[in-house]
């Protein structure tokens, strides 16, 4: 009969001849959550900032709601009230807009430049592990070629 070959064993001769440094993909996830929790910082502030503005405007629209809502002496005091909250409306909801604008800019700058870091970080860590990964893998072929004494 044929003797069939242990091939987990020549596995692990074949591994342990090309080992494998894991630093470099734990480099590479502390990269990832330390990225993870930069954009959501920025998230987060965004939306903390985002809450105040509406907060503040829903506060304005009611005080000014009030106004309208009172009883007026003159029939025509119901046109100017209603005319002057909607002329106070437009300009609040410009002024929130642009204030929502801000928020949605400075979010934009802030990512991309997160993006710019990570993908130099990236670039750096990738060019590390393929300079270690070839520097490993040339001593293990010298190691295997090298015929025995």
């Amino acid at each position: 009969m044929a003797k069939t070959d242990d091939f987990t064993k020549m596995m692990k001769d074949m591994m342990g001849n090309f080992p494998m440094d894991m630093s470099a993909m734990q480099d590479a996830f502390k990269t990832q959550a330390s990225l993870g929790e930069k954009m959501a910082k920025v998230a987060l502030e965004a939306a903390e900032k985002s809450t105040e503005i509406s907060s503040k405007w829903t506060k304005e629209v009611l005080a000014k709601a009030s106004v309208v809502a009172s009883v007026k002496e003159e029939p025509t005091d119901y046109t100017k009230a209603v005319t002057d909250f909607a002329s106070a409306q437009a300009e609040l909801a410009a002024e929130n807009m642009a204030a929502f604008a801000e928020v949605a800019k400075k979010v934009q700058m802030e990512t991309v430049e997160l993006m710019l870091a990570a993908g130099k970080d990236a670039g750096e860590d990738m060019t590390a592990a393929a300079k270690k990964a070839t520097d490993e893998m040339t001593k293990a072929a010298k190691k295997v070629t090298t015929p025995a004494a």
